[in-house]
Parts: C-alpha cells; sequence; structure tokens
C-alpha cells in the first residue's frame, strides 16, 4: 500500500495542534511535524478549561500553528494527500475553528477532507507508533471520556464499557483542584501521590465486581470532597489514596471487558490504552501487570500521543483514506460522536 502524507488538525479543546504524518496502514507512520500551542496558562486562573478562551485563542493561533507545522515537515499544501481534522466531540467552539480551516485549505489546495472522530484519533494512536494490529481491546481514559471498546477494524468498534457519570482524568483534575494542586491537575496528583501513603484513607471503588465492564467515579470524587469538608487531611496521602481507586477501578473494568472480547474475538492479543490519563506512570504500570496475567501484549503510545494532539488526527485521516472514506465539505462539526457511529 502506497504511503500518504495528510495534514492533521487539532482543536477539540486546549490544544492548538497541527502535524503532518506519512505512512501507510497498519503503520507504524513517520511524524514529519507535530506542532502544539497548550493553552494552559490562558485556563488556569479558572482551574480548568473555559469554552470561549479556548475557541478565540484556537482563532488566534491556528494560522501560526500551521505554517509551522508544514515548514517543519518541509511538505507543500500541493504535496499532502489529504487534510484531516478533528469533526468532533469537543468543546464545538473549537472544533469548528479546527474543522472550517481544514476545509478551507481542502478547497483551496483543492485537496480531499477528512472529517475525524477525536475517540477514533486517541483509539488508532497505537498503530501510528507501533503498528498495532486489529483487533485488540482499547481502554480509552481522559479526561472527557472513559470507555473500554473492542477494536475491530477502522470505523468498526464495539462498547464493552462506558462511565455512568465521569470520566477518569475529570475525577483526576477535580480531585486535585479539592487538594489545591491548580491546572492542569492530572499530572500534579500523580506527582504528589508518589509521596503519599495509598492505604491511609478508605475510599470507594464503584461498581467493583459487578457485571459488565462500566465505569463509576462520582462517588469516589464525592468521597474525596467530603473528607476535605470535614477538616484537615494529608495531600499526599490522600492523592495516593485516590490514585490507588482508580487504579482498582480500571483494572477490574479492564479484566471484565477483556473477558467480553475474548468471547467475541478469541483471536485478541493486544490490550491499547490510550488517552491522556494513559500517561500516568502508576496506571501504565498496574494495567501491564493486568495484561501479563491475562496473557494479553499491552500497547500505550508514547506520552506526546497520549494527550490531545494532531499527528494521532493526520494517522486516522491516513488509516481513512487508504480506505477512501472521505467527507464533503458540509462535514458538520459535532459537540457529541459516539465513537460506535464514527
Amino acid at each position: 500500500m502506497r504511503a500518504l502524507t495528510v495534514l492533521g488538525i487539532e482543536t477539540s479543546c486546549d490544544e492548538t495542534a497541527a502535524a503532518v504524518v506519512r505512512g501507510a496502514a497498519p503503520g507504524p507512520g513517520e511524524i514529519l511535524s507535530n506542532a502544539i500551542f497548550s493553552q494552559i496558562e490562558a485556563h488556569a486562573p479558572y482551574g480548568g478549561v473555559v469554552p470561549e478562551i479556548a475557541a478565540r485563542a484556537h482563532v488566534e493561533l491556528l494560522d501560526g500553528i500551521l505554517a509551522r507545522a508544514l515548514s517543519e515537515a518541509g511538505v507543500g499544501l500541493g504535496e499532502l494527500d489529504a487534510i484531516a481534522a478533528t469533526a468532533g466531540p469537543g468543546l464545538i467552539g473549537g472544533v469548528m475553528v479546527g474543522l472550517m480551516s481544514a476545509k478551507a485549505l481542502a478547497l483551496a489546495a483543492e485537496k480531499p477532507l477528512i472529517a475525524v472522530n477525536h475517540l477514533e484519533a486517541h483509539g488508532l494512536s497505537a498503530r501510528l507508533s507501533e503498528g498495532v494490529a486489529f483487533p485488540f481491546l482499547l481502554l480509552l481514559a481522559s479526561g472527557g471520556h472513559c470507555q473500554l471498546l473492542g477494536v475491530e477494524d477502522v470505523g468498526r468498534f464495539k462498547l464493552y464499557g462506558t462511565t455512568i457519570d465521569d470520566a477518569a482524568g475529570e475525577a483526576f483534575d477535580k480531585t486535585a483542584k479539592l487538594l489545591g494542586l491548580g491546572y492542569p491537575g492530572g499530572p500534579k496528583l500523580e506527582a504528589l501521590a508518589k509521596t503519599g501513603n495509598p492505604r491511609r484513607y478508605a475510599l470507594p471503588r464503584p461498581l467493583l465486581g459487578r457485571e459488565g465492564a462500566d465505569f463509576s467515579f462520582s462517588g469516589l470524587k464525592t468521597a474525596v470532597r467530603q473528607l476535605t469538608l470535614e477538616g484537615a487531611v494529608d495531600a499526599a496521602d490522600l492523592a495516593a489514596s485516590f490514585q490507588a481507586a482508580v487504579i482498582d477501578i480500571l483494572i477490574d473494568r479492564a479484566r471484565a471487558a477483556m473477558a467480553l472480547m475474548r468471547r467475541d474475538e478469541p483471536e485478541v492479543r493486544h490490550f491499547v490504552v490510550a488517552g491522556g490519563v494513559a500517561a500516568n506512570a502508576a496506571i501504565r504500570s498496574a494495567l501491564g501487570a493486568l495484561a501479563a496475567a491475562e496473557g494479553l501484549a499491552l500497547k500505550v503510545p508514547p506520552p506526546a500521543l497520549c494527550t490531545d494532539n494532531a499527528a494521532m488526527v493526520a494517522w486516522a485521516g491516513i488509516e481513512r483514506a487508504a480506505l477512501g472514506l472521505f467527507d464533503a465539505l458540509d462535514a458538520p462539526a459535532r459537540a457529541r460522536w459516539p465513537l460506535e457511529g464514527a
């Protein structure tokens, strides 16, 4: 299969990003450039992402990021095979900025457009980095999503479990905020947890041992809040106890999903973990031990491909372009876009 060169654009949350990737399925691909501008400083005073600020920043920054990505790759618009952009799910204002820019470039350069599901881009990122073969079990854990899916092919996903309330990444960020750690909270809580006692506080593990593979993190988050309201807590011990609870939940639910997928796909060999939560070293280590015990190979993209980035969007574009899955210039931006319908 001929290698394709695709420009990817990502603006679904608070990263303004563009990348040029070259390759062919099943990967791995070659990242020619991966330009990212994080808006952390703009949102830090508010303790979280403010959609209006994010959208305005994308408008102001994206042209420069696009020029940088093309320059660093040494590729002109005419040399691209396609232009891919996140079309959802995400903060709708930001998604619209990136998708409209992609449409304008595709029209001007007479290149095909590929409207990418942001979650599919995360899910396929292990093929970009390691060429993981289908089918595989995917744990997608981020600030907005927590799902376990069987990935059968491009655009073919089977949902085994999802959060019934909050996402794992959101629980990390909210707990970090309760502990006064600032934004973004996930990495700061992980660092603090390394110095704490994970058995100090008895926190709940919602849905542990229940049938199916769904998640719940709301009760855990509420328990942390209650402890902080009751009086002084040891921040390091509470951080460690919280992280240990999340790990227990992820392991239990992933083990259940492995059994479910083996029923449907007996030949499954890989367990892929993607999304921002996959950057947590303690979580990666625990899931690696689970995979080994279950006879699966754990595949986690490099940290730079776990958090939001445009290289994964470009790679998803390559995968879809190889199958002739292009989109019209009226492709809509979507705030919600379930992965099962990607």
